[in-house]
């Protein structure tokens, strides 16, 4: 009975494929952070919800405008061009703002001298090396700390038959948050 509970909660990967480990382990890494009190921050998410909603509304009104072809011409032009703008317009948001970013969250609830976090991570293809960085959401804030980093082998992590072993990782993380929390005491 034990046995079949444990198994609800155990995360899996495909140890054979890249993305399947580093989805389970950021997976890991967002429940972990959030529940250390820092609510998620989704306004980033929420807008490229927003502008992607509005480039399928261009491409239903140039698809289904009442008029043909040749009568609406310049009125799929100015569609193409609102396409393509808002369409560069996510792709922007996405490689200046998101980067590797897994979580954007915002200061604890009770800490008054803290800013959001951004936490990142990476698993290069054909490596085995897995970096998570923590990092401020406002790095200019006066309470903004240095950027942290870990670097692990993703076998140090996982069973042989691809099992996530939570107790060792989230060690590792939360010893990672605590590096990135007490930079703010030693100020």
């Amino acid at each position: 009975m034990s046995s079949s509970g444990a198994s609800k909660n155990s995360r899996k990967a495909n140890l054979l494929d890249p993305h399947s480990i580093k989805h389970t382990l950021d997976e890991s890494v967002t429940e972990l952070v959030k529940s250390k009190g820092y609510p998620e921050d989704v306004r980033l998410s929420n807008l490229r919800l927003i502008i992607g909603a509005v480039i399928i509304g261009i491409a239903l009104l140039a698809q289904f405008y009442n008029k043909k072809f040749p009568e609406n011409r310049n009125f799929l032009i100015g569609c193409i061009i609102s396409y393509v703008a808002f369409n560069l317009l996510l792709h922007f948001i996405s490689y200046t703002k998101e980067k590797n970013a897994i979580l954007f969250t915002y200061p604890p609830a009770d800490s008054f001298s803290s800013t959001g976090l951004i936490v990142s991570s990476k698993l290069p293809r054909f490596e085995d090396m897995y970096t998570l960085t923590i990092a401020s959401a406002d790095p200019k804030s006066i309470s903004a700390n240095k950027t942290v980093h870990l670097t692990k082998s993703v076998a140090k992590w996982f069973t042989k038959d691809g099992e996530l072993v939570e107790g060792l990782f989230w060690k590792d993380v939360e010893r990672l948050i605590d590096d990135y929390n007490n930079d703010r005491k030693s100020k």
